[in-house]
């Protein structure tokens, strides 16, 4: 590797930490303006989803000028194509924490309304997937990014035990039909923010064993059938 590539991989690494810093916290922000009802915080998130479009921009240039200018191969192409991958994901998921947050808005003046406690639990685990995938990015831990697509099946099924209460209560009471759907809406961004996380796992997985495990179970079925 020349020491112009080396340079450049490392400023575009730093820059995708400082990127998935700020997307944590948009996460959390965002549902701590759902679940306390914090209008304020809800725009907050929102305002910051420009400054993630420009650094994700901003990413996805570099990555492509190391590719035009240096031509790297074999590891260090890899590396490259995880990290605009990944920078990627970031946005979407800056993209998703926005739509938790107008969800949120929207629920402020529905100060009554019971948000299922599975809300935060599911927010808790995405969080801690989309962290950990990046510290399985950083320390190219595989092991680590296995057990972050392990944990989308945790996810899944606290999403349905969400919908499953929401719709028990709107069955209840119909005046808590328009909030419900809200929280659902909140319910279904978090679960997508998750499969980011898992999406960024097996990407990392291919950069450092150059093994691509996407779709695996699902081509694993078909050869069995």
């Amino acid at each position: 590797m020349s020491l112009h590539l080396s340079q450049d991989l490392n400023d575009a690494h730093n820059s995708l930490l400082k990127l998935s810093g700020n997307v944590e916290e948009m996460i959390g922000s965002a549902v701590r303006s759902l679940v306390e009802r914090r209008g304020a915080l809800a725009a907050q998130v929102i305002d910051s989803d420009t400054r993630i479009d420009r650094s994700e921009v901003r990413i996805e240039e570099d990555c492509l000028k190391m590719l035009a200018l240096h031509q790297p191969v074999a590891a260090d192409l890899r590396r490259i194509t995880t990290m605009m991958k990944i920078n990627n994901d970031l946005e979407r998921i800056a993209d998703l924490a926005c739509n938790i947050a107008q969800r949120a808005d929207s629920l402020c003046s529905h100060t009554e309304f019971p948000i299922p406690p599975g809300i935060n639990e599911m927010a808790l685990m995405t969080t801690s997937m989309v962290r950990r995938a990046l510290d399985s990015f950083v320390q190219r831990n595989t092991e680590q990014a296995h057990k972050v697509i392990q944990e989308d099946d945790w996810v899944d099924a606290k999403n349905v035990e969400v919908i499953m209460t929401l719709h028990s209560l709107m069955s209840r009471d119909n005046t808590q039909i328009e909030a419900a759907l809200h929280c659902f809406s909140a319910s279904r961004h978090l679960e997508q923010i998750a499969d980011h996380a898992v999406s960024m796992a097996e990407d990392i997985i291919y950069m450092v064993d150059g093994v691509i495990v996407r779709h695996h179970q699902i081509l694993q079925r078909s050869s069995n059938s």
